[in-house]
Protein backbone atom coordinates (compact mmCIF):
# COMPACT_ATOMS: atom_id res chain seq x y z
CA UNK A 1 0.00 0.00 0.00
CA UNK A 2 1.43 3.34 -0.69
CA UNK A 3 0.63 6.67 0.65
CA UNK A 4 0.90 8.47 -2.51
CA UNK A 5 -2.82 9.48 -2.68
CA UNK A 6 -2.68 11.66 -5.41
CA UNK A 7 -0.83 8.83 -7.99
CA UNK A 8 -3.60 6.98 -9.75
CA UNK A 9 -1.06 4.82 -11.58
CA UNK A 10 -1.58 1.69 -9.85
CA UNK A 11 2.18 0.14 -11.32
CA UNK A 12 5.13 1.96 -12.27
CA UNK A 13 4.38 0.28 -15.63
CA UNK A 14 1.76 2.58 -16.55
CA UNK A 15 3.81 5.79 -16.08
CA UNK A 16 6.89 4.21 -18.02
CA UNK A 17 5.36 3.87 -20.95
CA UNK A 18 4.86 7.45 -21.95
CA UNK A 19 8.84 8.10 -21.44
CA UNK A 20 11.76 6.57 -21.00
CA UNK A 21 15.04 6.35 -18.18
CA UNK A 22 18.07 6.37 -18.73
CA UNK A 23 19.90 2.84 -18.52
CA UNK A 24 21.03 3.39 -15.66
CA UNK A 25 17.87 3.85 -14.57
CA UNK A 26 16.59 0.22 -15.62
CA UNK A 27 18.16 -2.09 -13.68
CA UNK A 28 16.20 -0.16 -10.36
CA UNK A 29 12.51 0.10 -11.84
CA UNK A 30 10.03 -2.35 -10.46
CA UNK A 31 7.19 -2.01 -12.80
CA UNK A 32 4.61 -4.51 -11.60
CA UNK A 33 4.91 -2.30 -7.82
CA UNK A 34 3.43 1.24 -6.88
CA UNK A 35 5.65 4.12 -8.55
CA UNK A 36 7.07 4.82 -5.55
CA UNK A 37 8.71 1.75 -4.85
CA UNK A 38 10.51 2.74 -8.70
CA UNK A 39 10.75 6.18 -7.44
CA UNK A 40 12.58 5.33 -3.45
CA UNK A 41 14.57 3.03 -5.55
CA UNK A 42 15.96 5.69 -8.11
CA UNK A 43 16.58 7.82 -5.64
CA UNK A 44 18.22 5.69 -3.26
CA UNK A 45 20.66 5.18 -6.33
CA UNK A 46 21.60 8.68 -6.93
CA UNK A 47 19.40 8.75 -10.34
CA UNK A 48 17.05 11.84 -9.13
CA UNK A 49 16.33 13.28 -13.22
CA UNK A 50 14.67 9.40 -13.38
CA UNK A 51 13.28 10.24 -10.49
CA UNK A 52 11.67 13.35 -10.88
CA UNK A 53 10.40 12.26 -14.39
CA UNK A 54 8.27 9.08 -13.23
CA UNK A 55 6.97 10.99 -10.39
CA UNK A 56 6.35 14.10 -12.62
CA UNK A 57 4.41 11.34 -14.82
CA UNK A 58 2.56 10.37 -11.67
CA UNK A 59 1.41 13.98 -10.92
CA UNK A 60 -2.10 15.14 -11.40
CA UNK A 61 -1.63 18.41 -13.57
CA UNK A 62 -2.18 20.96 -10.95
CA UNK A 63 0.16 19.26 -8.36
CA UNK A 64 2.83 18.45 -10.97
CA UNK A 65 2.52 22.20 -12.39
CA UNK A 66 2.74 23.52 -8.60
CA UNK A 67 5.87 21.41 -8.34
CA UNK A 68 7.83 23.24 -11.44
CA UNK A 69 6.49 26.40 -9.63
CA UNK A 70 7.85 25.89 -6.53
CA UNK A 71 11.62 24.74 -7.85
CA UNK A 72 11.55 27.78 -10.17
CA UNK A 73 10.36 29.99 -7.28
CA UNK A 74 13.64 28.44 -5.39
CA UNK A 75 16.35 29.48 -7.96
CA UNK A 76 14.78 33.00 -8.60
CA UNK A 77 16.48 36.01 -6.92
CA UNK A 78 16.31 39.84 -7.57
CA UNK A 79 19.21 39.16 -11.13
CA UNK A 80 16.08 37.26 -12.67
CA UNK A 81 14.61 39.00 -15.68
CA UNK A 82 11.25 39.96 -15.83
CA UNK A 83 10.08 37.71 -18.53
CA UNK A 84 11.14 34.56 -16.25
CA UNK A 85 9.43 36.73 -13.07
CA UNK A 86 6.25 36.57 -15.25
CA UNK A 87 6.75 33.13 -16.68
CA UNK A 88 6.75 32.08 -13.16
CA UNK A 89 3.63 34.55 -12.35
CA UNK A 90 1.77 32.97 -14.88
CA UNK A 91 2.42 29.01 -13.73
CA UNK A 92 0.97 29.93 -10.71
CA UNK A 93 -1.91 31.43 -11.76
CA UNK A 94 -2.69 28.12 -13.77
CA UNK A 95 -2.33 26.41 -10.63
CA UNK A 96 -4.20 28.61 -8.83
CA UNK A 97 -7.02 28.96 -11.29
CA UNK A 98 -7.07 26.79 -14.82
CA UNK A 99 -8.34 28.85 -17.68
CA UNK A 100 -7.25 29.03 -21.60
CA UNK A 101 -6.46 32.99 -21.02
CA UNK A 102 -3.95 31.88 -18.67
CA UNK A 103 -2.78 28.93 -20.25
CA UNK A 104 -2.17 30.97 -23.41
CA UNK A 105 -0.29 33.66 -21.10
CA UNK A 106 1.79 30.59 -19.98
CA UNK A 107 2.47 29.63 -24.23
CA UNK A 108 3.66 33.19 -25.04
CA UNK A 109 5.96 33.36 -21.81
CA UNK A 110 7.40 29.94 -22.42
CA UNK A 111 7.94 30.96 -25.95
CA UNK A 112 9.60 34.00 -24.99
CA UNK A 113 12.10 33.07 -22.08
CA UNK A 114 13.05 30.31 -25.06
CA UNK A 115 12.81 27.05 -22.89
CA UNK A 116 15.76 27.51 -21.55
CA UNK A 117 15.02 27.58 -17.85
CA UNK A 118 12.46 26.44 -15.02
CA UNK A 119 10.65 29.30 -15.21
CA UNK A 120 10.02 29.12 -18.80
CA UNK A 121 9.15 25.35 -18.15
CA UNK A 122 6.64 25.43 -15.42
CA UNK A 123 4.72 27.62 -18.16
CA UNK A 124 5.33 25.73 -20.81
CA UNK A 125 3.81 22.65 -18.86
CA UNK A 126 0.67 24.67 -17.71
CA UNK A 127 0.37 25.33 -21.36
CA UNK A 128 0.40 21.95 -22.63
CA UNK A 129 -2.40 20.68 -19.80
CA UNK A 130 -5.14 21.53 -21.82
CA UNK A 131 -6.39 23.50 -25.01
CA UNK A 132 -4.22 23.29 -28.25
CA UNK A 133 -0.76 23.42 -29.12
CA UNK A 134 -1.43 25.35 -32.20
CA UNK A 135 -0.78 28.62 -32.88
CA UNK A 136 -4.51 31.33 -33.40
CA UNK A 137 -5.68 30.52 -36.74
CA UNK A 138 -4.22 27.35 -37.49
CA UNK A 139 -6.57 23.47 -36.89
CA UNK A 140 -5.99 22.99 -33.00
CA UNK A 141 -3.51 20.06 -31.94
CA UNK A 142 -4.52 18.84 -28.48
CA UNK A 143 -1.36 18.15 -26.48
CA UNK A 144 -0.75 14.46 -25.63
CA UNK A 145 -1.35 13.41 -22.44
CA UNK A 146 1.79 13.47 -20.25
CA UNK A 147 3.86 16.31 -22.15
CA UNK A 148 3.40 18.47 -19.56
CA UNK A 149 5.20 15.72 -17.27
CA UNK A 150 8.42 16.25 -19.28
CA UNK A 151 8.20 20.15 -19.05
CA UNK A 152 7.86 19.37 -15.79
CA UNK A 153 10.49 17.12 -15.02
CA UNK A 154 12.64 19.60 -17.13
CA UNK A 155 11.70 22.11 -14.46
CA UNK A 156 12.55 20.86 -11.30
CA UNK A 157 15.67 19.22 -12.65
CA UNK A 158 17.06 22.01 -14.35
CA UNK A 159 16.29 24.10 -10.84
CA UNK A 160 18.30 21.38 -9.00
CA UNK A 161 21.21 22.03 -11.49
CA UNK A 162 20.94 25.88 -11.65
CA UNK A 163 20.57 26.12 -7.78
CA UNK A 164 24.16 24.31 -7.77
CA UNK A 165 25.77 23.26 -10.80
CA UNK A 166 28.85 21.27 -8.66
CA UNK A 167 26.82 18.93 -6.52
CA UNK A 168 23.13 19.13 -6.97
CA UNK A 169 22.22 15.99 -5.03
CA UNK A 170 21.07 17.84 -2.32
CA UNK A 171 18.80 20.04 -4.24
CA UNK A 172 17.16 16.88 -6.45
CA UNK A 173 16.52 15.30 -2.77
CA UNK A 174 14.89 18.16 -1.62
CA UNK A 175 12.84 19.09 -4.98
CA UNK A 176 11.97 15.09 -4.51
CA UNK A 177 10.30 15.86 -1.27
CA UNK A 178 8.32 18.46 -2.35
CA UNK A 179 6.89 16.55 -4.96
CA UNK A 180 5.92 13.49 -2.73
CA UNK A 181 4.77 15.43 -0.33
CA UNK A 182 2.25 16.80 -3.35
CA UNK A 183 1.82 13.42 -4.00
CA UNK A 184 0.61 12.90 -0.41
CA UNK A 185 -1.61 15.51 -0.71
CA UNK A 186 0.41 18.53 0.71
CA UNK A 187 0.95 21.67 -0.66
CA UNK A 188 4.84 20.83 -1.63
CA UNK A 189 6.27 23.40 0.86
CA UNK A 190 9.11 21.98 2.34
CA UNK A 191 11.78 23.46 5.12
CA UNK A 192 15.14 24.02 3.18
Amino acid sequence: MTDLVKIQAITAAELLKHFEVSEEAEEYLVPDTAPEVSINKLSEAGLYADAIKLLAHGLPKREAVWWACLSARDIQNPQTDEHNVNALIAAESWVKKPSEEIRLRCKQLGEKTKYKTPASWAATAASWCHGSLANEGEPPIEPPEHLYAHAVAGAVNLAAVYSDPVNPDQQFTRYLQQGLNLARGGNGKIEA
